[in-house]
């Protein structure tokens, strides 16, 4: 153990990146970096940290903000329930915890959002308490190294990988191995093309001397992409335009979009406007069908959005009890998912750019 320790000490510190959240180790800075992190690269990760802490400076500020305004902060992060969560565990520090972060490590479990791996890497680097932080990065320099092949996504590989981390976690600077092995997989212990020729344990790493380092880390199940077909409509009336808010439990959950239609399969333009749903909108209303978008993919972690956005004019319009009108220089006071937001600010462009035919 004190090998590896030295070895990965000594990468460590020709090689740590100089992070914003790493200038202290305030408990409320490192959970929002995690929680930010997740699902996120480091470079984009790093401006929205400094934004949220800018506008929430400390866990009372967040606890007392709305959630529109947490969710617009967010806006373009993607992963909106780690948004959601995090509001509520605030509340719930300054609830249940007298506005103090939890110093212990199944306390700081009992936040909303909070598992297993950002409750370890609070509590070590925090706190100083030797749990083992558990993420991407590690199971695959682990599974590598340690030549690991039971699959990381099984309840036996979670079990595995969580003892060994458990073994070789440094005691006296828990904090430190977490960060030292969570950046060694980030920028050493790559996904693809890692530096193996220069890694500081390639004596050491099963992986790497029996040639198979691209097989690990092992997973056993592939998640099926679901696919899923947007309709939106930008609906102009009386120089408005109308928004809704997503209120199912489902991907953007409280974000605001333009209303849309859902259909189970790609549709053409005229399948679409005999579309029981669309007729049920527009059937008594005059409406003019003006540009459609090409489809736009859009990935999730398990969707694949398939997105098409019509402008439409009407001249009147039925009452829509879950439809807000807004006037367009208002959109920004609303959280909204970063695929419409790019379109609303694509038209707003081409509205500024003059018409040369004009002129």
């Amino acid at each position: 153990m004190a090998q590896f320790h030295k070895i990965l000490n000594d990468w460590y510190k020709q090689n740590k990146r100089d992070l914003p959240w790493r200038a202290n180790n305030v408990p409320y800075y490192v959970w929002v970096s995690e929680i930010i992190l997740q699902q996120t690269r480091v470079d984009q990760g790093t401006d929205y940290f400094l934004r949220f802490i800018e506008k929430f400076p400390d866990i009372q500020s967040l606890a007392c903000a709305s959630e529109i305004e947490v969710l617009k902060i967010w806006q373009g992060l993607g992963y909106y329930s780690r948004a959601r969560n995090m509001h509520v565990a605030a509340r719930q520090v300054m609830d249940e915890f007298n506005g103090q972060f939890p110093r212990n490590y199944e306390s700081i479990k009992k936040l909303k959002g909070i598992g297993d791996y950002t409750a370890a890497a609070v509590a070590s680097i925090s706190f100083g308490l030797p749990y083992a932080a558990i993420d991407g990065n590690v199971y695959r320099v682990l599974s590598r190294i340690f030549g690991i092949t039971t699959p990381i996504d099984s309840t036996n590989g979670k079990k595995e990988f969580t003892g060994l981390a458990m073994e070789l976690i440094d005691p006296q600077n828990p904090g430190t191995f977490n960060e030292a092995l969570m950046e060694f997989g980030a920028l050493q212990c790559t996904p693809r093309n890692p530096g193996c020729i220069t890694c500081p344990f390639q004596n050491q790493c099963l992986a790497f001397n029996q040639g198979t380092v691209a097989l690990f880390p092992v997973k056993s199940n592939k998640t099926k992409v679901r696919h899923r077909f947007f309709n939106y409509l930008y609906l102009e009336h009386e120089q408005s335009i109308f928004l809704e808010k997503r209120e199912t439990n489902d991907i953007w959950q409280n974000l605001y979009q333009l209303p849309m239609i859902e259909s189970p399969k790609g549709l053409t333009l005229e399948e679409l406007l005999a579309d029981d749903q669309f007729r049920s909108l527009f059937d008594k209303s005059d409406t003019v069908i003006g540009s459609v978008s090409p489809e736009i993919i859009h990935l999730l972690s398990h969707q694949k959005l398939h997105v098409r956005f019509l402008e439409i004019s009407v001249s009147k319009l039925q009452a829509n009890h879950r439809w807000i009108k807004i006037l367009p220089e208002n959109l920004s006071e609303y959280p909204i998912p970063k695929l419409i937001d790019n379109f609303l600010m694509e038209k707003n462009r081409n509205k500024l750019v003059p018409d040369k035919k004009n002129q």
